[in-house]
C-alpha cells in the first residue's frame, strides 16, 4: 500500500486533456486529501481520470439542482461521502422519541440523491457507507437499543446495502469494513478532524482511495478473472512427490489449518466466478492424487478449470493455460511460494499479476485479502457455472486436435444458438458482460443493470442477446447487441460485444446475420457500425470490413440490409438450420 506522501507525488502527474474517465467528489466533510489520494492511486494504476471536488458540505445543493455545477460536465462517476461525525450531529438534534426512525429518514434522503443523479446524469454513483462511531452513551446496550446512535448507524448501513442492491447504477464503497481492518484509532485523527473537518486520517486515506480506484477499475471492466496455482507449499504444506499424500500438511497436520483456510477462500472465489487453474512442476498423476483422495482437501478436481502438471517451465505452461481459457494475460494472477518461479514468470510475462507471497504460509490469506485483487462490480447466477464452462472449453480444445480440417471440427460441435430481446431475468448478466468485455467490444460502452433496463424499455432501441451451446455443454449468454434507431431507415450499432470464449466458431458471422435480419424485419434499410479503438480491442479493428460492411470514414462502416450477403455458419438457431 502506498503512503499518502507517495500518493501526493503521483497525483501531480499531468492528466490528459481528454481523460478516459472523470470523477466528481462531494462530501459533507473535507475531501481535499481524499481527492489527492484518489488522483495518486489512479495515476499509479495508469487510469486516466480527472477528479473534481465540490465545495465543502454542499451535497444537496449540487445533487438536487439540475442546473448546478455538478451537471455541467458529463462525469463518469459521482462519489458521495456523508461522514459519521456529521451524521452524529444530526442525530443529536432529533428528539429522543423520534430517533428510532432516524436511519430510515437518512436512507430516504440518500435515496433521493441517487434518484436526482440518475435523472440528471449518466454517471455511475459511488456511495460511501458509514464508518462505525459509538458515543458509548448506552455502553454495550447501544447495540440493541433503537434509540442509540450505534443501533441507528448499523441499521442505516444495512438499509443502504439493501437499497443499493436494487439500484443497478449505485456501487457501495465499504468504509465500515475498511475502518474495521485499519482500526478506529488509526482510521480517525481527532486533531485533523477538529482543525480541518477531515474524517479519515492520513494513514487510513491510502486504503480508502485504493478501494475507490479498485471499484472504478472493476466497473470499467479492468478485472482479474483467473488464479493460477502452484501446489507444493502453496496449496498444501510439503512436497507431494517426496512426502507422499499422507504427509502433506493440510487440515490438522502441521500448518495444515492455514492451507485449508486458504483453499476455502479460493473455493469462495471460484463460486463467485473466478477461474482456478493449476500450474505445477510435478508428475500429473501425483499432483492430482490429493484432489481425488485426500479426505481434508477443500478443493477438488471439479473446482479446477485447467490442470497442468509437468516438468516444463511455468511461464510456458501459463501461456498454455491462457490459450485454453482465451482471456487476457492481465486478468490472471499467479500464486507460487517459490521466489525463483515468481521472478521467472514476472520476467517472461510482464502483464500477469504475481504477488510476493509471505514466507510464512499462515500469512498468505491476510496478505492476499489486503491486495483486493478480485474486486467486482457485479455478480450474476451465471458466474456459478464459469468453472464448468471452462472445463468444457478444455475438452473442445483437446477435441480439435483430432480433426484435419477446422470446418469438420466446427460441424462436430453441433452448435445451437438462441437470440432474444433483453429481458428482466438477464439484465444482471447483460450488464456484467458490458462491464467485463474488453477485447471483442467494438465501442466499449459500459452499462449498469439499470441502464440495461432503460435500454430494453426504450422504443428507440432494438436489443439482442445471444446464447450458445454445443455437444460439450452450454456457454450461456455470450454476446450483446444494442441497435439505436438513428433515422427512419438507419440503425446505429451502439454496442456489439462478445465473450472471447466463442471466437472463431462462426458466432460473429451468426450475430451479424441476425443483426441484419432484425433490421430488415423492423423496416430499416441501413446499418452503421463504429469501431472505437482502445488498448485492448485491436482484435476487432477490421471486424466490420470482414463482415462485408463498407468503410465510410472515421472508423465507421455501413451495410444496406437488402444487399447484404448472409454468411454461412455451422450454427443452428434454436434447433433449426441457419441458412446462409
Amino acid at each position: 500500500m502506498l503512503s499518502f506522501l507517495e500518493l501526493q507525488k503521483l497525483a501531480k502527474r499531468n492528466v490528459p486533456e481528454h481523460p478516459e474517465y472523470s470523477l466528481a467528489v462531494l462530501g459533507d466533510c473535507a475531501t481535499q486529501h481524499l481527492c489527492t489520494a484518489i488522483r495518486g492511486y489512479a495515476s499509479a494504476e495508469k487510469l486516466q481520470m480527472r477528479v473534481w471536488e465540490a465545495d465543502y458540505n454542499l451535497i444537496a445543493a449540487n445533487v438536487l439542482d439540475p442546473e448546478s455545477e455538478l451537471y455541467r460536465e458529463p462525469y463518469s462517476f459521482i462519489l458521495l461521502y456523508m461522514c459519521s461525525e456529521k451524521l452524529y450531529e444530526r442525530f443529536l438534534d432529533v428528539p429522543a422519541a423520534e430517533r428510532a426512525d432516524f436511519a430510515q429518514r437518512i436512507a430516504r434522503e440518500i435515496g433521493s440523491y441517487w434518484t436526482a443523479i440518475r435523472n440528471a446524469s449518466n454517471a455511475k454513483i459511488l456511495q460511501f457507507n458509514f464508518a462505525e462511531l459509538d458515543d458509548r452513551a448506552f455502553g454495550n446496550y447501544g447495540a440493541k437499543h433503537s434509540g442509540a446512535f450505534l443501533f441507528q448507524l448499523r441499521k442505516l448501513n444495512i438499509l443502504l446495502s439493501e437499497k443499493a442492491a436494487r439500484e443497478g447504477n449505485v456501487f457501495l464503497v465499504d468504509l465500515c469494513a475498511l475502518q474495521s481492518t485499519v482500526g478506529r484509532d488509526a482510521f480517525f485523527d481527532e486533531k485533523l478532524y477538529y482543525a480541518a473537518k477531515v474524517t479519515v486520517s492520513l494513514k487510513a486515506l491510502p486504503p480508502v482511495a485504493f478501494n475507490v480506484v479498485s471499484l472504478i477499475r472493476a466497473i470499467t471492466g479492468k478485472i482479474r478473472k483467473c488464479v493460477v496455482l502452484d501446489l507444493d507449499n502453496t496449496l498444501w504444506g510439503g512436497v507431494i512427490g517426496d512426502d507422499g499424500m499422507e504427509n502433506i500438511q493440510i487440515g490438522e497436520l502441521g500448518l495444515g489449518h492455514a492451507f485449508s483456510d486458504f483453499q476455502k477462500w479460493l473455493k469462495e472465489l471460484k463460486n463467485r466466478g473466478i477461474i482456478l487453474a493449476v500450474c505445477s512442476k510435478n508428475n500429473e498423476e501425483t499432483a492430482r492424487q490429493p484432489f481425488l483422495e485426500h479426505p481434508e482437501m477443500v478443493l477438488r478436481l471439479e473446482d479446477i478449470s485447467v490442470f497442468i502438471a509437468n516438468w516444463e517451465d511455468k511461464a510456458s505452461n501459463i501461456l498454455r493455460i491462457r490459450e485454453i481459457l482465451n482471456i487476457g494475460m492481465d486478468s490472471m494472477v499467479f500464486l507460487d511460494d517459490n521466489p525463483f518461479e515468481r521472478n521467472l514468470v514476472r520476467t517472461a510475462i510482464p502483464e500477469i499479476t504475481v504477488p510476493e507471497l509471505p514466507e510464512d504460509p499462515a500469512e498468505y490469506l491476510r496478505y492476499l485479502k489486503s491486495l483486493d485483487l478480485f474486486e467486482t462490480a457485479s455478480y450474476s447466477e451465471a458466474d456459478k457455472d464459469r468453472t464448468r464452462q471452462y472445463q468444457q472449453e478444455a475438452q473442445r480444445v483437446a477435441a480439435q486436435t483430432s480433426f484435419a480440417k477446422f470446418d469438420d471440427y466446427l460441424r462436430s460441435l453441433e452448435m445451437v444458438a438462441e437470440v432474444h430481446p433483453f429481458d428482466t431475468f438477464h439484465y444482471p448478466r447483460i450488464s456484467q458482460l458490458t462491464q467485463r468485455s474488453n477485447q471483442f467490444n467494438l465501442r466499449t460502452v459500459r452499462y449498469s443493470a439499470e441502464d440495461i433496463r432503460m435500454l430494453a424499455e426504450d422504443p428507440s432501441y432494438l436489443t439482442l442477446y445471444f446464447k450458445l451451446r454445443d455437444k460439450f455443454g452450454d456457454h450461456g449468454l455470450i454476446s450483446v447487441v444494442v441497435l439505436k434507431k438513428q433515422t427512419d431507415d438507419t440503425l446505429f450499432v451502439d454496442t456489439w460485444l462478445m465473450s472471447c470464449r466463442v471466437l472463431k466458431r462462426g458466432m460473429e458471422e451468426f450475430i451479424v446475420n441476425e443483426m441484419v435480419r432484425t433490421a430488415r424485419e423492423n423496416g430499416f434499410a441501413r446499418i452503421i457500425g463504429e469501431y472505437i479503438p482502445t488498448q485492448k480491442n485491436a482484435m476487432v479493428r477490421d471486424l466490420y470490413a470482414n463482415m462485408g460492411f463498407v468503410p465510410v470514414g472515421n472508423n465507421r462502416f455501413e451495410t444496406l440490409t437488402e444487399a447484404f450477403e448472409y454468411h454461412t455458419t455451422f450454427i443452428r438457431k434454436d434447433g433449426t438450420q441457419h441458412d446462409a
